[in-house]
């Protein structure tokens, strides 16, 4: 693996009720650039995240969050380089306020930073095997206020409880368009709060199947990770329209107790 980042394929396959990271061939183009806050102040540290358009739709600034489909870290310079399938992407950044690299949305005081074209919308990046494609320098991260729903949002609502009924904090609700336990989540909530609520945004009005976890994960469930059943168990399943918010109510979780070698 290359020195320049640490590279994370966000499969996501559900596998014993966790999300699972694969691997595979990215030896087909290489993608290279650099990510600032403001000229002279890079964005050392932060995470880099690629989204392929054959999988899922753009990201948004502000009224979503997609889940990326490769996700690595940037240097201390701010720079990237990659190797990835050919495909088209749009890519952006999250630099965290607390010095962390969590996987996921940005939260209240993170920077964030996603690739816009001359219209304010996320620049496309196409690229094809063998290519060497340099992006650049971006620029214009902006630090993130409370997330709160700008009119139009379409989202899902909802409340995380353990089994002993009390709220549950920093957990997250992912996306599906398929009540199927395997394949990747598309979209993905801001961690719950105190009270356990939590918000999902999408794009558009439909069927989504949700589930409930505390990170991103990988590879089998460990001893205290956060699950919401098993593969037997059907996903919620919720329905809403473009530009309204659906209430899911409220969504059970426990803890793994632990099993042969991950019950570390």
């Amino acid at each position: 693996m290359k020195k320049l980042c640490v590279v994370i394929l966000v499969a996501m396959t559900i596998l014993s009720a966790t999300f699972s990271f694969g691997a595979e061939d990215f030896n087909n183009a290489t993608m290279t650039g650099t990510f600032m806050i403001k000229a002279g102040l890079p964005m050392s540290g932060a995470l880099f995240y690629m989204y392929n358009l054959a999988t899922g739709p753009a990201p948004s600034r502000d009224k979503y969050w997609r889940v990326p489909d490769h996700v690595g870290a940037l240097k201390g310079d701010g720079s990237f380089s990659i190797e990835l399938p050919e495909g088209t992407y749009c890519i952006g950044a999250v630099q965290r306020l607390r010095g962390t690299t969590r996987i996921g949305p940005p939260e209240d005081g993170d920077f964030f930073l996603l690739s816009l074209d001359d219209n304010g919308l996320p620049k496309k990046y196409q690229v094809k095997k063998g290519d060497r494609l340099d992006v650049g320098t971006i620029l214009g991260a902006r630090q993130i206020k409370t997330p709160f729903l700008i009119p139009g949002t379409t989202a899902i609502e909802g409340s995380i409880q353990d089994a002993d009924g009390k709220p549950v904090e920093g957990a997250m609700a992912f996306a599906f368009p398929t009540p199927t336990i395997i394949g990747k989540p598309l979209f993905v909530s801001e961690r719950s709060c105190k009270a356990g609520k939590f918000v999902l945004r999408v794009p558009e009005g439909g069927t989504y199947y949700i589930k409930i976890r505390d990170d991103f994960g990988g590879g089998p469930p460990r001893a205290g990770k956060m699950l919401d059943g098993n593969r037997e168990e059907p996903m919620s399943q919720v329905s809403v329209k473009t530009g309204e918010t659906a209430h899911i109510g409220i969504l059970k979780v426990k803890k793994f107790p632990g099993r042969g070698p991950n019950t570390e």
